[in-house]
């Protein structure tokens, strides 16, 4: 009984020991965060989150946003389906693999990374101008090949003239303003292309998850000190390298840790008999016994000796790898942030991303609501620009285009003056200033035309226009917008519905204890 009650003692202590060294920051519905898990996410500097630099009260916030979202997920049994599981079960098997290995392997391997990123001129961080162009999963194979077919044209030219790059992001890009980010915030495709550039140097069109991108790097800063990057190579070897060098190095570590103990008696009958029934080896504790054995045998093959080094080390790891949630913090902390990354994706995609390419009417209707927001900055003429034969041609084409819809006219020029042979050349479209020359004199009024030789009586018929008529015009700036929309609505329905407290005291201690 007094053992019963010492030992609750020394529980209860150690309870408030650890409570006092990581307390609980914030309560999220009922949930709790321990200030290290906030700590780990705002450290990192996560895109997903904040990015590094973000002011610690707005990222809290956004920290909460991310934690709901997450909860909204759970709460629609994101977590439970096979692909997700399968998903983190793949993710873990890979992380786990950087840590069952030597350290001082793991660390020779991420220098080697760190000097070829040095010998490749490497930048660590960019400042990139691009013109972009979004790329919806669903773009169809002919209008993919427009667009690649365009940006090549965009490309060819800036060959023959790279001043021109500032005027065609304004014309062409989805993405207008020039943007800093550092090595590992963007997708891997970026990366190899966008970091190995030099200051001024333009890429040629290269493709990533999001869209297609012309680069020009306006700004770079070099890769800093080894110390300063042995983080992140080390994480980025989890899925770029093998680590088995330092297993055995590993496992003998591992061994003495945990306390390897063979039974030679149990080893010396399995040597005479093939079989037994004795422990074979004791680790941590735990007895592995000539059953476990047999069990491991019966899906390997060798000759025994060598299999039963193999089991002895599929064992040691095996019973680390149990253990690395509670050993290694930093793993934990990953799996945890992937997991919630994870699930944010998905919960994301359903909420935002599928309704935004979906739902054409909430998409009409939101660009009807701030269709100002897509004004252009110089009015343009949407119509069409005939050029007749003959005075008299040109009044009946005049006459005839102010009876019919702009739906009609082509077909009408066609059956009723060019059936037989060409009286009118025409050109319909949306005319920004400096497009076309007849349109620049006659609506813009900025230089005088020379009439077409044999076509020499101009006729225009359309209209000066702000902004695009409809959302199908204004492209991927309107579904990036939209999706903004969609997000921003869903999150302040989620924080309504929501009961989050945040213990301030504990919050002014964050990287400060």
């Amino acid at each position: 009984m007094i053992k019963s009650g010492v030992a609750l003692l020394f529980l209860l202590i150690s309870c408030c020991v650890q409570a006092q060294q990581d307390p609980v920051l914030m309560r999220i519905n009922g949930q709790e965060v321990l200030r290290s898990e906030f700590e780990y996410f705002y450290n990192r500097g996560d895109s997903l989150i904040g990015g590094k630099g973000t002011s610690l009260n707005k990222y809290v916030d956004q920290f909460v946003n991310f934690k709901l979202k997450v909860a909204a997920a759970e709460a629609v049994g994101l977590d439970t389906t096979r692909s997700f599981r399968e998903n983190i079960s793949e993710y873990r098997r890979q992380l786990a693999k950087s840590y069952l290995t030597d350290s001082v392997v793991r660390e020779y391997a991420a220098r080697q990374m760190y000097d070829k990123m040095k010998e490749n001129h490497h930048a660590w961080r960019i400042e990139a101008s691009q013109i972009f162009k979004y790329l919806p999963q669903s773009i169809s194979n002919s209008s993919l090949r427009e667009v690649e077919s365009r940006m090549d044209s965009i490309y060819k030219s800036l060959e023959d003239n790279a001043a021109s790059f500032d005027a065609c992001v304004k014309l062409y890009s989805d993405e207008k303003k020039p943007f800093w980010v550092s090595w590992l915030q963007m997708p891997i495709e970026f990366e190899d292309v966008a970091f190995t550039l030099n200051k001024g140097e333009i890429s040629r069109p290269f493709f990533t998850p999001e869209g297609i991108h012309i680069v020009k790097i306006v700004d770079r800063e070099e890769i800093p000190p080894f110390e300063v990057m042995k983080r992140g190579l080390l994480n980025k070897q989890i899925h770029c390298l093998e680590m088995d060098e330092g297993t055995e190095v590993l496992v003998e570590k591992l061994k003495k840790e945990y306390q390897y103990t063979p039974n030679e008696v149990g080893i010396s009958e399995l040597f005479t008999k093939g079989v037994t029934d004795e422990t074979l080896f004791i680790l941590g504790g735990k007895e592995y016994s000539g059953k476990d054995f047999e069990r491991f045998k019966a899906t390997h093959s060798a000759g025994l000796r060598r299999l039963l080094e193999e089991f002895v080390t599929k064992s040691v790891l095996d019973y680390e790898n149990e253990r690395l949630e509670q050993k290694y913090p930093e793993f934990r902390f990953l799996m945890k942030k992937y997991r919630d990354d994870t699930l944010l994706l998905a919960i994301t995609g359903q909420k935002v991303l599928e309704p935004a390419k979906l739902d054409k009417e909430g998409l009409n209707d939101y660009f009807k609501q701030h269709r100002s927001n897509y004004y252009w900055k110089t009015v343009r003429y949407r119509g069409i620009v005939l050029h007749c034969v003959t005075k008299r041609i040109a009044k009946r084409a005049r006459k005839m285009l102010k009876a019919l819809s702009e739906e009609e006219w082509q077909n009408a020029i066609r059956l009723i003056f060019n059936k037989e042979q060409v009286q009118v050349q025409f050109e319909e479209g949306l005319f920004a200033p400096g497009d076309n020359e007849y349109v620049d004199d006659f609506i813009f009024k900025k230089k005088q035309s020379k009439p077409l030789l044999s076509f020499p009586f101009t006729v225009l018929r359309g209209e000066k226009e702000k902004g695009p008529r409809s959302s199908e015009e204004v492209g991927g700036r309107l579904i990036f917008d939209y999706q903004n929309y969609l997000e921003s609505s869903w999150t302040d329905q989620l924080k309504a519905a929501s009961k989050v407290q945040i213990n301030q005291e504990v919050l002014k201690t964050v990287n400060n204890h």
